[in-house]
C-alpha cells in the first residue's frame, strides 16, 4: 500500500493542524491505520491509532488534543492537532496495516513557541 502524508507545516504553539493521509488501496483491506511520530534524537513513537472497526488509542502526550479519523470512500485518514506545542514538533508518518506495514514518507509539523 502506498500512502502519501500532507498538511504538516509551521505553525504557532495553541494552533491547529489536520494532517491527511491518502491509500492507494481500500481501508476495506486494511486491519488498523495510525499516525506515529520522530522528534530529532528521539525515537518514532505512536500518535493515534484506528481499527478496521473504528476503535481508536491515542499516546499519552497527545491525549485529549488529538483526533484521528478516515473517509473510507476517500481512502484517506486524518490526524486533527489541536492545542499544539513545540514539543509536538516532529516528521509525522501514517502508517497501515494489511498484515505488512506500510509507511508514508512523512510530513513535518514544526510548532513555533
Amino acid at each position: 500500500v502506498q500512502l502519501q502524508a500532507s498538511g504538516g507545516g509551521l505553525v504557532q504553539a495553541g494552533g491547529s493542524l489536520r494532517l491527511s493521509c491518502v491509500a492507494s488501496r481500500s481501508f476495506f483491506y486494511i486491519n488498523a491505520m495510525g499516525w506515529y511520530r520522530q522528534a530529532p534524537g528521539k525515537e518514532r513513537e505512536l500518535v493515534a491509532s484506528m481499527t478496521r472497526a473504528g476503535s481508536t488509542n491515542y499516546g499519552n502526550s497527545v491525549k485529549g488534543r488529538s483526533s484521528i479519523s478516515r473517509d473510507n470512500a476517500k481512502n484517506t485518514m486524518y490526524l486533527q492537532m489541536n492545542s499544539l506545542k513545540p514539543e509536538d514538533t516532529a516528521v509525522y508518518y501514517c502508517n497501515v496495516n494489511t498484515g505488512v506495514d506500510s509507511w508514508g514518507k512523512g510530513t513535518l509539523v514544526t510548532v513555533s513557541s
